[in-house]
């Protein structure tokens, strides 16, 4: 199954009917504001955090936008995890899984890591990791995927110039874009902008509901109190991996095996419309650790298909 096509159209739609319909009402103590996920890493740091539930509860109403905002996490790492579950309106009573146990990707762990099928941005410094979860181009306007760049400057309050197509596509819908929007609360960049390369940016947004969704012009975007921290905290200079990695793998000093997986990204709008799951595109490293012989191959390949985007063990005790 493919949700995130549908569950785009629902957040709209939830937009759209206003923010009091979705008034939150919970019994699950949970703070108005949750800190971002920070943990220390050495170079034996394989797999942080632990997955959690939410009780939905009862008598009030949410989505499962706002509890992945609570929790620091995109829409999407919430559809994977619950894919049963009505996006806008989850059943109420039920324990909704959040999936905050992840293993790191398999990439050099310094600066700003990005993998974009996860949906998820990693910050490596000073002997910890903070993780936290972004919006990302649309099909045709793709947030590189094997690009290796620095944060060459930032701003503070950004302006916008759209380009000649972006415009034109506006103009065609009906809705004209101006030249240049303005800086301010409204602006689609945010309120803050990390520019990389020469041409892209990481910031902030405008409209929450993006994150964990291919809804960009191709730029990496996240919530307010995420861009302005990582605006505070990330230097000029500093390094920026662009990664695709849906499948993540790791055998444990303990000799156990875990394995993560995404949906891949699509690559075409037809692909993009198929309400399927894609293929995946195994690298030689996928196959090696696929061949481990105490792997329960029926796990993994029910971790294949579910792609619930939750850490697997592979080779549970045989009793």
């Amino acid at each position: 199954m493919r949700p995130f096509k549908a569950a785009a159209a629902a957040l709209l739609l939830t937009v759209a009917m206003g923010a009091a319909a979705f008034e939150e009402t919970t019994r699950n103590n949970v703070p108005d504001s949750v800190i971002f996920h920070s943990y220390p890493v050495t170079d034996d740091t394989q797999i942080v955090g632990a997955d959690e539930t939410y009780l939905v509860d009862p008598d009030g109403v949410t989505t499962l936008e706002y509890v992945a905002a609570h929790y620091k996490l995109g829409l999407s790492n919430m559809i994977e995890a619950n894919p049963l579950v009505d996006p806008i309106v989850p059943l109420k009573g039920s324990r909704l899984i959040v999936p905050t146990r992840l293993i790191l990707p398999d990439a050099r762990r310094e600066g700003l890591v990005i993998n974009s099928p996860e949906m998820r941005l990693y910050y490596y410094h000073d002997g910890v990791v903070d993780v936290f979860p972004i919006g990302i181009g649309e099909v045709g306007k793709g947030t590189p995927l094997d690009w290796v760049t620095k944060v060459e400057r930032k701003r503070a309050n950004p302006t916008w110039t759209p380009t000649a197509q972006m415009r034109a596509e506006a103009a065609a819908a009906g809705e004209p874009l101006p030249a240049v929007w303005p800086a301010g609360p409204d602006n689609p960049m945010g309120l803050f902008a990390l520019y990389v390369g020469r041409l892209f940016a990481i910031h902030g947004t405008n409209a929450d509901f993006g994150i964990g969704l291919r809804v960009s012009h191709g730029c990496v975007r996240l919530r307010h109190d995420d861009i302005e921290y990582l605006f505070d905290n990330v230097p000029v200079g500093t390094r920026v991996a662009f990664i695709d990695q849906p499948i993540k793998h790791v055998k444990t000093a303990d000799g156990n095996l875990y394995i993560e997986v995404h949906q891949p990204l699509s690559r075409t709008a037809a692909e993009f419309e198929e309400m399927r799951n894609q293929p995946f595109e195994f690298t030689k490293e996928d196959l090696d650790f696929f061949a481990e012989p105490e792997i329960n191959q029926e796990i993994l390949q029910q971790a294949l298909t579910e792609r619930s985007g939750r850490v697997v063990l592979l080779n549970p005790p045989q009793f």
